[in-house]
């Protein structure tokens, strides 16, 4: 969906700077002790992590025990106005997990396969730099085709594709005007 949250992208914006303010960015470790390249925070119900215990949904932030900030209205309302256009009416996110890449960072193939309801899409917002996604089928070694992502542009998948193998090329340099030197990407799931 090219271009769809530049209408409310200084909102988006503002919404993050809001929910770092009491959840800052961390670099979250895999169960395997390997420190992930690109920044995350979440906000919502549940937030998902990363450490050596496995991945998972807490409803508390394990950097200091709180809850996660609430999801700010700009960011809920625009995940599900993006599912309703993309076919899937009624999504309701209870997370949203924020991601700031760095130029040189990148997130390899991956499946979401830790919620609990995989008839709900995934809403993923790109903002800031251009990145490259990767979106392949339901095994790592398929193919990937890569799709350029610009500012604002959302991607809505679900259905038969909703546990396609997906991540990010490494991140070029560059300067955007709103977000400086990164990309932000804020995914949101219902995880419960």
């Amino acid at each position: 969906m090219p271009g769809y949250a530049l209408p409310q992208a200084s909102a988006l914006f503002a919404a993050i700077r809001a929910v770092t303010a009491v959840a800052p960015w961390r670099h979250m470790v895999t169960p395997g002790g390997l420190t992930m390249s690109v920044a995350m925070t979440n906000c919502g119900h549940v937030g998902w992590v990363t450490d050596r215990h496995g991945y998972r949904y807490s409803e508390t932030d394990p950097s200091n025990g709180r809850r996660w900030p609430a999801m700010p209205d700009p960011m809920r309302e625009l995940a599900t106005r993006a599912a309703a256009d993309a076919g899937f009416a009624g999504f309701e996110p209870d997370a949203c997990l924020v991601n700031y890449y760095a130029p040189g960072s990148r997130l390899t193939l991956h499946q979401d396969r830790n919620e609990r309801d995989f008839t709900a899409p995934v809403v993923s917002v790109s903002l800031g730099l251009p990145a490259v996604f990767l979106f392949g089928g339901m095994k790592r070694s398929d193919p990937a085709h890569r799709i350029q992502l610009l500012h604002s542009d959302t991607v809505v998948w679900g259905g038969p594709q909703r546990l396609a193998f997906h991540g990010i090329a490494k991140l070029a340099d560059g300067e955007h005007p709103l977000t400086g030197r990164c990309r932000i990407n804020l995914t949101f799931r219902r995880a419960l």
